[in-house]
C-alpha cells in the first residue's frame, strides 16, 4: 500500500477531544472531569492549533461553551464515550498530498464497555472532514498502537492478542492485518500494559515513540509501584529490539477507593506546537512532566490535572484523536 500512518508529531490541522456527559460514566466525578478535558483543549488551542471539541447535545455543549474558550470550536455529534483515539478515523497520508480515513471493528473494549455511537462516531467526524474511508474487517482501537514514522509500530499481547476481540486471528494475522490497514512492516510486541487498565492493556498508557527508534517507557517510582515487572519488561522488549529507550518516572502507586488506578504520564498528547502530559497529585508529577519535556525540545510542553479524567477510564491521548496536515 502506498497510504501511511503518521506519528502522531507529525504536524497537525486540528484535535478532536471528546467531552464528558455521561453520569453514569463519571459517577461523582463528571463536572470536575469536563473541567479537565475543558482545561486541556483550552491549552491546544491556546498555543495556536485548532481544537473541536466533540459534545453530545446540546445542554452537554452548552455546558462546554462555559468551561473553553471561543478558540475552541464546539461540535455536538452522536457518541457516547470521549475516547476518540479509540473510536475517531485514523487518518492515513498518500501520495500527493491525499487523506483518506481507516475505521476498523469496535466492540467496546472486548465487549466491557457499549455505548451507542461508539461504533459510527469515526465514520461520521471522517466524513464531515471530507474523507473517504475505509472499513477494514476485524477490530482494533487507536490508542492500542503507536508508530514512530518508519513502518515500526508498537503494541501489546494483552490487547491485540486478546480473545475478546480477534479470536479467529493469530499473531501472524494481525501483523499481516498492520501491514496492510495501516502500512506498519514491523512491529514490537510488549507484554501486559498497566494493572486495572480498562483497556485491556493499550500501549498508549505503557510506551511510546518520541522520535524514530526511541521509545519511552516508565520507570518504577516506589517499592509499591504495582506495574514495576510491567515497565521492566518493556524496557527489555524495547531494548532487544534494539531501540533506544527513554526513561519517564512513573506516578508511582495511585489508588481510588482502595482500587489501584492505571495512571500515567505516558498517556501524555502530541500536538503540533504543545505537549500535554496529565498528572495525577503524585509527588512525582514535576519530574514526571519534566522528563517528558526534555524529550520534545520544540514543543511546549505542560501538565494538567487528569484524575477525573482517569476515574473514567482514561487520559487526555485517549480523549483525542488528530487530523494530520497533508505535507
Amino acid at each position: 500500500m502506498t497510504d501511511s500512518f503518521p506519528p502522531e508529531w507529525h504536524p497537525q490541522d486540528w484535535l478532536w477531544i471528546g467531552f464528558p456527559h455521561d453520569a453514569d460514566e463519571w459517577p461523582g466525578f463528571l463536572a470536575e472531569a469536563q473541567v479537565q478535558i475543558a482545561g486541556f483543549a483550552n491549552a491546544v488551542a491556546q498555543s495556536g492549533q485548532q481544537v473541536r471539541l466533540i459534545t453530545r447535545n446540546a445542554a452537554n455543549a452548552a455546558r462546554a461553551k462555559e468551561l473553553v474558550s471561543a478558540t475552541v470550536a464546539i461540535e455536538v455529534r452522536s457518541y457516547g464515550d470521549i475516547w476518540l483515539r479509540d473510536t475517531g478515523p485514523l487518518v492515513m497520508l498518500g501520495a500527493g498530498g491525499t487523506r483518506t480515513a481507516r475505521r476498523f471493528g469496535f466492540n467496546g473494549w472486548g465487549g466491557k464497555y457499549r455505548m451507542p455511537g461508539d461504533e459510527s462516531i469515526g465514520a461520521e467526524l471522517a466524513h464531515h472532514a471530507g474523507l473517504a474511508v475505509t472499513r477494514a474487517d476485524w477490530v482494533l482501537e487507536g490508542g492500542a498502537v503507536d508508530c514512530d514514522g518508519t513502518g515500526l509500530v508498537v503494541t501489546t499481547e494483552q490487547c491485540l492478542l486478546n480473545p475478546n476481540r480477534n479470536p479467529d486471528l493469530m499473531r501472524r494475522d494481525i501483523e499481516a492485518r498492520l501491514a496492510s490497514d495501516l502500512g506498519f512492516t514491523r512491529v514490537l510486541w510488549l507484554a501486559d500494559g498497566l494493572v486495572n487498565d480498562h483497556t485491556d492493556g493499550h500501549v498508549d498508557n505503557l510506551a511510546r515513540f518520541v522520535a524514530p527508534g526511541v521509545l519511552a517507557v516508565p520507570r518504577a517510582t516506589g517499592e509499591n509501584d504495582p506495574n514495576a515487572a510491567i515497565y521492566a519488561d518493556a524496557h527489555a522488549r524495547a531494548k532487544a529490539f534494539g531501540l533506544s529507550v527513554a526513561e519517564v518516572p512513573s506516578p508511582g502507586l495511585i489508588e481510588r477507593d482502595g482500587r489501584i488506578e492505571p495512571a500515567s504520564y505516558m498517556n501524555f498528547a502530541i500536538t503540533s506546537r504543545l505537549v500535554v502530559v496529565p498528572t495525577f497529585g503524585s509527588g512525582h508529577d514535576s519530574e514526571g512532566v519534566a522528563a517528558v519535556a526534555a524529550l520534545f525540545p520544540t514543543r511546549d510542553c505542560i501538565g494538567l490535572p487528569a484524575s477525573a479524567v482517569l476515574a473514567g477510564g482514561g487520559g487526555f491521548h485517549c480523549a483525542s484523536q488528530q487530523m494530520p496536515e497533508m505535507v
